[in-house]
């Protein structure tokens, strides 16, 4: 690519175009011809298309048509080769631009220009110069803030079934995101969209994408399904130098990872390729990583890439290969559960199954609030603990409960209502939703919270039941049960 981003291709074109076969196109008689190559492709009625070298072989080489191969013939296609890889403008310039899952804007503006460009398969990060993730990036969301909080250079995937509110929850995320008074920004890839889910995230994101802090690709799912493996390396590339050479934290959300997986799997099975597990192919892990991977801190750089992917499980089964996999790679999980969302709970976050594996280097003292740990770990061993009260009630009957098991049915009440429970367009503060912690909490004995330390529940709890005495909670059951639990006697 020249300084305004146009790729300076060489004066040799080939013509003798063999095969096209799905997404691919072969060409033959081929010399000084490199692997991941950036390719221009002119059609016999003037269009102009690109690709990618995916294999040379002696004097042939197999391109990947990122527009795909629809409406081509061999004759008449030439083939230009451009002796680099893929390379695109990098800069501020992305910053308040949306596109589609190529790179080319879909907001009516002009191309996007820089003077600088870098490679989308990214540059190799020597693991020395990493830096420990180690402050917050608070959502807005109070399940994820309070109980798996993100971590700015973290890696955390968002697991879901297939009709959950995953997309409302990542452009939610998106929208909300902040990291105090540092520079911020969002990178959103969408991979796989309906056409009102794209129109859904670019009106969620408008406001953000208004003042300059959003970048936007959008694949939809009519679009070529080679430009879906594309679209989340044009996003990383974009977030690497807004991070790294600009100075700005930045999140870069994908959703949904899964569409990315069956692009490749299709191009995988188009090249006749072994298939592994479930058909996707073999590489199916090192691809996912080389993804995963590219964020992070660099030593001694302000910057960093935090990546929040977004995986739908078919089937809900969470060894299916692409959360599987994921889980390898990265660091924790958010699992949102069926049986929450039918019960009208948004955002549905199973707690008990989503974990942050560096959520105690991001929050804490002097990081978000001295409770916040061991508020957290309490509030996660008591749902652990109510959910044993309720299979216990489910077999005997909430008649037979004594009063500390009841406790736990109104303190888990309390949780899915009070704290998960808000709306997609609601930012909660970090002091809100903790102090919500604090109020599910203050439904059980002080005799139960064996986690936290007596200074904390001397500041903490003997407040909040101060201010919340007399409370009656009802507990509403996924069967139509509703009952009404008074707290216990005896504090």
């Amino acid at each position: 690519m020249s300084a305004s981003g146009e790729t300076r291709f060489g004066a040799v074109e080939y013509s003798n175009v063999t095969e096209l076969r799905g997404p691919l196109l072969v060409v033959r008689d081929v010399s000084g011809v490199g692997w991941d190559e950036s390719v221009r492709i002119s059609l016999g009625n003037g269009e102009i298309r690109h690709g990618l070298v995916l294999e040379v072989n002696g004097d042939l080489a197999v391109v990947q048509v990122h527009e795909g191969t629809e409406g081509m013939s061999p004759e008449g296609t030439r083939v230009i080769f451009a002796g680099e890889s893929l390379h695109i403008p990098v800069g501020t310039d992305w910053l308040g631009r949306v596109c589609n899952g190529r790179g080319e804007p879909i907001d009516g503006g002009p191309p996007v220009s820089a003077d600088r460009r870098a490679p989308v398969s990214g540059y190799p990060l020597n693991p020395i110069h990493r830096a420990s993730p180690n402050e917050p990036v608070l959502t807005g969301v109070s399940g994820i803030d309070a109980l798996t909080t993100l971590v700015r250079g973290q890696k955390l995937p968002v697991f879901s079934a297939p009709g959950l509110p995953h997309l409302a929850l990542a452009t939610q995320v998106a929208a909300q995101a902040t990291v105090g008074d540092a520079a911020f920004c969002v990178v959103f890839a969408g991979m796989g969209l309906t056409h009102p889910d794209a129109a859904s995230v670019r009106d969620a994101l408008d406001e953000r994408s208004a003042a300059g802090e959003l970048v936007l690709f959008l694949n939809t799912a009519d679009d070529p399904v080679v430009e879906r493996i594309l679209t989340p390396r044009l996003a990383l590339t974009v977030a690497e130098h807004l991070a790294f050479e600009v100075g700005r934290h930045v999140l870069v959300v994908m959703a949904d990872m899964t569409a990315y997986a069956e692009a490749l799997r299709e191009v995988s099975a188009a090249r006749g390729e072994i298939p592994g597990r479930r058909a996707y192919p073999s590489y199916l892990y090192s691809d996912l990583a080389s993804l995963y991977e590219r964020c992070g801190r660099i030593r001694g750089l302000p910057g960093s890439v935090t990546v929040l992917p977004v995986l739908t499980m078919p089937g809900g089964d969470i060894t299916h290969p692409v959360p599987d996999l994921t889980g390898y790679i990265t660091e924790g999980q958010v699992v949102l559960s069926p049986e929450l969302h039918a019960a009208g709970v948004y955002p549905p976050l199973d707690v008990l199954s989503s974990l942050s594996r560096l959520m105690r280097k991001g929050a804490g003292p002097g990081q978000t609030r001295a409770d916040h740990l061991d508020l957290a770990a309490q509030t996660i061993a008591s749902l652990s603990r109510a959910r044993q009260a309720r299979e216990f009630a489910d077999l005997v009957g909430e008649e037979a409960l004594r009063g500390t098991d009841h406790d736990y049915l109104v303190f888990a009440d309390r949780v899915e209502q009070h704290l998960l429970n808000q709306r997609p367009d609601e930012a909660r503060s970090l002091d809100d939703t903790l102090d919500r912690c604090w109020e599910a909490l203050a439904v059980l004995p002080r005799r139960e919270l064996t986690m936290m330390a007596n200074d904390l529940l001397d500041t903490y709890y003997d407040d909040t039941v101060e201010r919340s005495e007399g409370y009656s909670g009802t507990v509403e059951r996924s069967e139509g049960y509703s009952g009404t639990v008074e707290r216990s006697e005896g504090r």
